[in-house]
């Protein structure tokens, strides 16, 4: 299993829509690439520095990580700075957070992709993973224990992968 750290607004949103697909093994929530000590949520929405994340395990055998990515710009907006939707604030900030040097050719390709796309820079950080503590267990999974709560991806994306299987 291969492991990436991705932020893009609403953890809650982005779990839920990563979790569809089967090359995904398994997301977790959390806080990344703030200072060294694990905040609550409440230290977060109050700009700790953390990002909203969500690790990403992946079967490199059922979705290489160009493919992964791909997923993942197909919900955020890759050029709004510390905002995805209705969501505002440093922790919702856009990110790829790698752990493996062998991850940057996939993640520099995808990225110089949607940059020519948008034909202008992008705002979202490509850097090393810095540290991610994981947040609180009522946010895990939350859209699944709340399906009425909010986040900037529609729903029709959280049934991408049943739409494209033809079932």
């Amino acid at each position: 299993m291969k492991t990436i750290y991705l932020a893009g607004g609403c953890f809650w949103g982005l779990q839920k829509y990563f979790d569809q697909f089967a090359g995904v093994v398994e997301t977790e929530v959390g806080y990344a690439n703030g200072p060294d000590r694990k905040p609550t949520y409440q230290e977060v929405c109050k700009n700790s520095g953390h990002a909203e994340t969500v690790r990403v395990g992946y079967d490199e055998s059922k979705m290489d990580l160009e493919t992964l990515l791909d997923y993942y710009f197909l919900v955020i907006d890759p050029l709004s700075v510390n905002r995805q939707g209705n969501d505002a604030g440093i922790q919702y900030r856009t990110g790829i957070y790698y752990t493996r040097e062998e991850q940057l050719p996939a993640i520099r390709k995808v990225f110089a992709r949607e940059r020519q796309k948008a034909g202008q820079d992008l705002a979202v950080a490509v850097e090393p993973l810095k540290n991610f503590y994981s947040a609180e267990e009522y946010h895990q999974k939350y859209l699944e224990k709340n399906p009425e709560g909010y986040c900037h991806i529609p729903q029709r994306f959280y049934r991408m992968a049943e739409a494209e299987s033809g079932r």
